[in-house]
């Protein structure tokens, strides 16, 4: 028996040292405590953040369409750089959504080179006009000219720009004339040009026009209406109506003057 034990004890031996067991050693070591505390921190996390969106959703829903359209404005008015100046009641406009308006250059009476981009900084009116115009056109440049006169000081602020509908009619001649009938020599830049020139603007701005043939001695155009109004930082805030009175236009010029 005990030359037996030793047979298997020196077996042993020889087996282990061609077969030496294998140590399994941790890379990290094992802190029960910290991977407990790591649990509960998320946990606290994941229950904040599901009682924040609670509280979230409980203020959006509860939150009144004043307040709601209010909110909406100010941040509108932050990310567009403009402020919260607002037309008229009685002033005939559509919102324009502050959209940056297209640029454009083109020549004007004095034949100067005349660019959108160069009146950053103030407000500027935008309409569309030709000088054979028999009614709409001769009313719009008196009421603009009107306008100016009632914001007084403020009126030196404004760009007025006066786009040609008419390439043929519209010489500098013809334009110079115009000008002077209505008082707007101090006023406004009518800027004239080719068609290939001017389409491009129209186009831009949403203004059709069309050439017809009136008589021998008469050619008129047919055009659409369009009076931009278009903020300080550039970009377009409301379209004004036809029936327009200078007294609320120079209102509102006025107001986004000292914006």
């Amino acid at each position: 028996m005990e030359l037996q034990t030793d047979n298997n004890l020196q077996e042993k031996a020889v087996r282990e040292q061609e077969h030496p067991p294998v140590q399994q050693e941790s890379v990290l070591p094992h802190h029960p405590q910290r991977s407990r505390h790591l649990r509960m921190n998320w946990r606290l996390v994941s229950r904040l953040s599901v009682v924040t969106l609670a509280i979230l959703v409980v203020l959006i829903v509860t939150m009144t369409p004043l307040a709601s359209g209010i909110i909406t404005t100010a941040i509108h008015s932050v990310l567009a750089g403009t402020s919260n100046t607002t037309p008229p009641a009685n002033l005939p406009t559509t919102d324009l959504g502050n959209q940056p308006a297209p640029n454009f250059q083109l020549t004007d009476q004095d034949g100067k080179q005349i660019s959108l981009v160069q009146f950053k900084g103030k407000p500027v009116v935008l309409t569309f006009l030709y000088t054979r115009c028999p009614d709409i056109c001769p009313l719009t440049a008196e009421h603009l000219h009107s306008t100016l006169l009632k914001m007084g000081n403020d009126a030196k602020n404004v760009g007025i720009l006066a786009v040609s509908v008419d390439p043929t009619g519209d010489t500098p001649a013809a334009v110079l004339q115009f000008t002077n009938a209505h008082n707007m020599q101090n006023y406004w830049h009518y800027l004239i040009g080719t068609q290939a020139q001017l389409a491009p603007v129209w186009q831009d701005y949403h203004v059709s026009a069309q050439s017809m043939q009136q008589s021998m001695q008469q050619m008129n155009v047919n055009h659409s209406f369009a009076l931009y109004v278009i903020d300080k930082q550039g970009n377009e805030r409301e379209f004004v109506g036809l029936d327009f009175k200078p007294d609320d236009l120079a209102t509102y010029l006025k107001e986004l003057v000292h914006a």
